[in-house]
């Protein structure tokens, strides 16, 4: 995703590599997606940006389907929550992946960044948030519960009133000095133990 991103700044907006690495790590500082910045600054059109990075990833050859990580989600409980998917991807993505994962038919819905609107409502501004629970029809800010790979997604949703929210930090990547949001995992697997009580008992 990150060679795709650059290849689009160097050769979208004549840069060379260097400056587009640059550009583009601003950018994602600055809004949260580098898209949004592009959009901001050089009135690219999103759709095309997707259709040559999202679109153009060859999952296909990166994913394949997780059946441990099915069975630990078919064990949420829900009578009790929800599932529901929330990226800062366009819709095509978001459900690509999952669909490849072995998982689309675990959740009841997806928000998700509209890249056709001309003002991009995504992760970790307060909207995004709100938007999601719109969508997800939850009115209570202390019964949503977060994970996400983004420290600066998990600290804006913490500061929003997503207390329960989780930071995944991947193998490989160091710990953050300081903690992004209340919880942090290295592995999906040990959701039970951080949010036991949206499982059912064994």
């Amino acid at each position: 995703m990150q060679l795709l991103i650059h290849d689009y700044f160097e050769h979208h907006l004549s840069l060379d590599r260097a400056d587009a690495i640059t550009l583009h790590k601003r950018y994602y500082k600055d809004y949260g997606l580098a898209l949004d910045g592009l959009i901001r600054h050089h009135k690219i059109d999103a759709l095309e940006y997707n259709t040559e990075v999202d679109d153009a990833l060859p999952l296909e050859d990166i994913l394949k389907p997780d059946p441990e990580l099915r069975i630990l989600l078919e064990k949420v409980d829900k009578s009790k929550v929800k599932m529901w998917l929330f990226t800062n991807a366009y819709v095509n993505h978001g459900k690509r992946v999952v669909k490849i994962l072995g998982l689309d038919d675990l959740f009841e819905g997806i928000t998700y960044c509209d890249y056709a609107e001309e003002k991009l409502v995504c992760k970790p501004k307060e909207e995004a948030f709100l938007k999601a629970m719109k969508e997800a029809s939850v009115t209570d800010k202390s019964k949503c519960f977060f994970v996400d790979d983004s420290p600066s997604n998990c600290k804006g949703a913490t500061e929003f009133g997503w207390t329960r929210t989780a930071h995944f930090v991947e193998e490989g990547l160091p710990e953050p000095a300081v903690k992004a949001s209340r919880f942090q995992i290295r592995n999906l697997k040990e959701l039970p133990t951080v949010f036991p009580e949206l499982f059912k008992p064994e």
